[in-house]
């Protein structure tokens, strides 16, 4: 638990942070270098923090080795191993920041040089503001049953493999027949994923605070196919449709660009907001509207 008293002179609620964990991809801090030095920090400062590398890299990582009084997981890496510690860490609802050592870091608070003086904002009692994410979660209905239901914090996304033709995508919402798209695939995205593959494949950007599903069709074969915003509650079914060709290979279906499985003629998947959301820390008083201004400035 954060430990809260009123901060006389401020006038304000005040938190000190000194339980920290970190997840670590070894890939991006290489010999753990980086992480080893955090902690070493944390240490010295009164603090407590121990780290475990992530799963896609050695051996499983196992959350229950995240002790249940964590105030705070540093996530060092990217914005895919930030995804996968959303993921793994959904239902625990410990704050999450980002430590971007890869390239883009568009997810991450922090960077290998800043680091260090934002752990020092969250010892020195200083008040992190928390954003809370809207997580997906998504099963697929099979021949052989439904599968496990898993979760995504930017996009489930379903997408031909291999074969240069398209699929057809039965959309229905609610139970209520929506369209047929004929496409190489379809993105369902929540808004933290609206400036991920979504908005490669010409899906609107949203404030990533939001609550709302985008589902966006990649490479449409139908000029009036647009990206469809949806209520937060609402449920989404795809289910890939029988060519008259036959002969059909499976396409794909991938959580935050993780595969986890197939789907073949008449086989579906159901998609909803998850009751779990994945909460982040913001160090910075940079607002989306000005990050974003930032960004599109880049790229003009």
């Amino acid at each position: 638990m954060w430990r809260l008293w009123w901060h006389r002179h401020m006038g304000r609620w005040r938190r000190d942070m000194k339980r920290f964990y970190i997840i670590a991809n070894p890939q991006k801090d290489h010999q753990l270098r980086l992480t080893k030095q955090i902690q070493q920090f944390i240490l010295e400062h009164g603090g407590a923090c121990g780290y475990q590398v992530n799963r896609e890299h050695g051996a499983m990582f196992r959350k229950e080795k995240v002790p249940k009084d964590t105030e705070c997981i540093l996530v060092i890496g990217g914005d895919g191993t930030l995804l996968g510690a959303a993921r793994d860490m959904a239902d625990r609802k410990i704050p999450l920041i980002g430590v971007n050592t890869g390239h883009v870091g568009y997810l991450c608070e922090l960077e290998a040089d800043t680091v260090i003086s934002g752990i020092q904002q969250l010892l020195a009692e200083e008040h992190p503001e928390v954003e809370e994410r809207m997580l997906l979660t998504g099963f697929c209905r099979t021949r052989e049953g439904q599968t496990q239901e898993q979760v995504a914090l930017n996009d489930i996304v379903i997408h031909r493999s291999g074969v240069l033709q398209v699929v057809d995508l039965v959309i229905s919402v609610n139970g209520e027949y929506l369209n047929t798209y004929s496409a190489d695939g379809m993105i369902i995205a929540t808004p933290t994923g609206s400036t991920a593959y979504s908005m490669s494949a010409g899906g609107p950007i949203v404030d990533p605070k939001a609550r709302l599903l985008l589902i966006t069709p990649i490479s449409p074969h139908a000029l009036n196919a647009k990206s469809i915003v949806l209520d937060a509650e609402d449920v989404v079914t795809i289910e890939v449709a029988a060519r008259n060709e036959g002969g059909e290979a499976p396409v794909d279906v991938s959580f935050d660009g993780n595969p986890v499985g197939a789907l073949r003629a008449g086989e579906k998947i159901v998609v909803r907001k998850s009751q779990a959301c994945t909460r982040i820390l913001k160090l910075s008083h940079v607002s989306f509207l000005e990050r974003l201004r930032k960004k599109l400035h880049a790229y003009t």
